[in-house]
């Protein structure tokens, strides 16, 4: 599904999303998410897939990635299986897994992508959560193109694309996802940075990705007839999740949304905290 973004990204947008996160379920339950630290292993999901954490990486289950993004406002649906962070101090960018039991995705229609009609759509229906944006005091997003054209790889079933918008400040933020297809569903991956670090933390990404596996009797290849098949393919796919009306508030607008009611209190946090944000996010404590 499309993740709509509506913040002004600086540098240090993922530690004060965690950071705030962390500040809120502690407050609520006074416990703080439990952080796995690479190198390890971790699952995505029930059965569902596992990836390789390597060193200066920390992971967050599915529970405490639910808890984080409805601490910070977030609505959750269940799908939501992890998220990842770099733990070294000058690399910011964060990873959100879900898993969307959609059933077998035909990719016949790779070919078949029309990537200017998918873009007019975003447009539009950008155009038309502005005025719900309006309404919550959120500024209007405005889509100027693709960051990266929508593509898919045959040979490890993997669809990509990234969407170039600005708010209204002029600030440009970037919707970059992954789809990995697999033989039940397909796992989402949302990378969250600021745009200008990308090309930085990209390699990083794709290094932490090409350790991406569906477990044994869950890979695209391992289809049999019989089993459950979506009722759309790829380009229903990058257009929103088979024509989804809804679009769920991304992670940028949400924390716009916390800032703009308690700014104050978070940048004092952050001020107070300086250079020990990233180790306090990133330690290991019981539930």
């Amino acid at each position: 599904m499309l993740r709509s973004v509506g913040f002004r990204v600086v540098g240090l947008i993922v530690r004060t999303f965690v950071l705030v996160a962390v500040a809120a379920i502690a407050s609520a339950d006074q416990r703080t998410p439990r952080w796995t630290q690479g190198p390890a292993t971790v699952d995505l999901g029930s059965e569902v897939a596992k990836i390789d954490l390597g060193g200066g990486h920390a992971f967050a289950g599915p529970e405490d990635t639910r808890r984080m993004l409805q601490a910070m406002g977030n609505t959750v649906d269940n799908t939501e299986v992890g998220m990842i962070t770099p733990t070294a101090e000058d690399q910011n960018w964060m990873l959100l897994f879900e898993y969307e039991d959609a059933g077998y995705i035909k990719d016949d229609d790779k070919d078949k992508i029309d990537k200017d009609a998918i873009l007019d759509s975003y447009r539009r229906g950008t155009e038309e959560a502005n005025k719900t944006r309006k309404e919550k005091g959120i500024p209007a997003l405005h889509i100027t193109g693709w960051f990266e054209e929508p593509h898919y790889d045959s040979r490890t079933h993997n669809l990509v694309w990234a969407l170039r918008a600005k708010n209204e400040g002029g600030d440009e933020v970037v919707n970059y996802n992954v789809r990995l297809l697999g033989r039940n569903g397909y796992m989402s991956i949302t990378l969250v940075d600021d745009p200008a670090k990308l090309a930085e933390s990209k390699p990083h990404v794709d290094t932490l990705l090409s350790t991406f596996e569906y477990k044994k009797g869950r890979t695209y290849a391992e289809w049999v007839p019989g089993d459950k098949v979506a009722e759309y393919g790829l380009a229903a796919l990058v257009a929103g999740g088979a024509g989804a009306a809804a679009v769920k508030m991304g992670l940028f607008a949400t924390l716009f949304k916390v800032i703009a009611k308690g700014g104050k209190a978070i940048i004092l946090l952050l001020v107070g905290l300086g250079a020990g944000i990233k180790r306090m996010f990133t330690r290991s404590e019981p539930a």
